[in-house]
């Protein structure tokens, strides 16, 4: 997995141990992950260790969709089942390495245009708003930014600026203080994750700006649920992290089984709000 600081992989984990308790005498789980989001070296570290250890199967969540590439590539031909899910590696790059990776995980765009489209209806056209993107190299980062950008244009609002917070809390916090200095007159601010979701409701509350500046986020972590109902955050979007790592153990157990290769599978993406 990407960071353990995240709480959305930590529930990624949990489900994934649920499912192996029901399944034990299946298959054995190695739970992985990393300290932050962008410790590519370590996660790579990881993929060589359970390759070293003989794992039959790596379900991952790459950190970085091109970064990952060379050291899958390796573990496939090491025989190692490899899984993608969460952040989709790249197509290009996969096609360059001569490889294919089913890819498990949900419509990230898709579930961006949604939290847009529930911020959008609580502003006004022509309203400033700011987007807070994660890893601008990863996959799923790129596609919950284009799906903000769809809306916000959609709907008339200025876009003031797209920032990245690398999906981390200090990091968005940093991000969304300065926004809300520079720009008097923003109304609400894009996260692509809850993590930097917490960081960008914290900036506000210290701006004494509850109610002028609307934050938005994406995972439905359970730090942001009591700000949904309470209106600190406007919207987020629930990807189901649990069921996401079962889905993709499945798959793998399925290849591991002398089945067919699964192809890409769109798994659930759900609004939430108040």
């Amino acid at each position: 997995m990407k960071s353990l600081a995240n709480e959305f992989f930590g529930t990624m984990a949990e489900g994934a141990k649920a499912h192996q308790a029901e399944h034990a005498a299946e298959y054995d789980l190695v739970v992985n992950g990393i300290k932050n989001e962008t410790d590519l070296a370590e996660q790579v570290s990881l993929v060589e260790q359970m390759v070293g250890r003989g794992v039959d199967a790596i379900v991952v969540a790459p950190a970085d969709s091109k970064a990952l590439v060379p050291v899958l590539k390796r573990a496939k031909a090491a025989g190692v089942v490899v899984v993608n899910i969460d952040n989709k590696l790249d197509e290009g790059v996969l096609k360059q390495a001569g490889m294919s990776v089913p890819f498990v995980g949900p419509d990230n765009r898709e579930g961006a245009r949604m939290v847009g489209e529930a911020l959008a209806k609580k502003l006004k056209t022509g309203d400033e708003v700011a987007i807070i993107e994660g890893v601008p190299t990863a996959f799923n980062g790129q596609q919950r930014r284009l799906g903000f950008e769809d809306t916000m244009k959609a709907a008339g609002m200025k876009v003031v600026s797209v920032q990245s917070g690398q999906w981390e809390m200090e990091q968005a916090n940093g991000i969304a203080a300065a926004l809300i200095s520079e720009h008097e007159d923003l109304k609400a601010i894009l996260c692509a994750n809850d993590s930097m979701a917490l960081g960008a409701v914290a900036a506000v509350s210290a701006a004494n700006k509850q109610g002028e500046v609307l934050v938005v986020g994406f995972d439905n972590i359970s730090a942001v649920q009591p700000m949904i109902e309470d209106g600190r955050v406007a919207a987020t979007a629930d990807q189901h992290g649990d069921q996401l790592a079962v889905f993709g153990i499945e798959a793998a157990l399925q290849i591991l089984a002398g089945e067919a290769t699964p192809g890409d599978r769109k798994t659930p993406v759900d609004l939430i709000t108040k």
